[in-house]
């Protein structure tokens, strides 16, 4: 067993979505949140928010080297989850370190402990100057949220028309 410390948190709730975003964590536009469990090694994974849109996780693979140096945007990876498959992308500037191994046996650790024990990868750098703050992250989920109920609606109304 691994000893986890849980982090404070803020509750984001809209629509049918909820979550609890860790303040300890920064996060990118494309949905992965960085922390520095250590100096100068950062600890990266899929939000709440990314994993729901991947549905359950089936698969994964890195196809980088340990060691190799990344900057933000540089495709790493993949996972695949039950609804669809998505590229992992470097969101840290510097070397990458390791993947997580337990992931290989229990993949959908990725989904049902997101913030904990199913981190992705770890790289040795800093992380893309992008990232936000869980507050700022609170609005791009707000936008992305309120486009997707846009969407519903729009596609809602031109079904019941004649």
């Amino acid at each position: 067993p691994v000893a986890t410390t849980k982090s404070k948190t803020i509750f984001y709730r809209r629509s049918h979505f909820s979550t609890h975003l860790p303040l300890d964590a920064v996060y990118s536009p494309s949905h992965s949140w960085i922390r520095k469990p250590t100096l100068g090694v950062c600890r990266v994974g899929l939000t709440k928010f990314a994993t729901r849109m991947l549905g359950e996780m089936v698969d994964h693979r890195f196809e980088i080297t340990d060691g190799t140096d990344v900057k933000p945007g540089q495709i790493l990876g993949w996972v695949e989850g039950f609804k669809a498959i998505s590229d992992v992308y470097s969101v840290v500037e510097g070397t990458y370190l390791r993947s997580n191994p337990i992931l290989k046996e229990q993949i959908a650790l990725i989904s049902s402990d997101p913030y904990g024990t199913g981190w992705l990868y770890e790289a040795e750098g800093e992380p893309d100057p992008r990232c936000l703050d869980a507050h700022a992250y609170t609005g791009v989920l707000n936008a992305i949220i309120d486009k997707m109920l846009e969407e519903q609606q729009s596609q809602a109304e031109s079904d019941s028309k004649p």
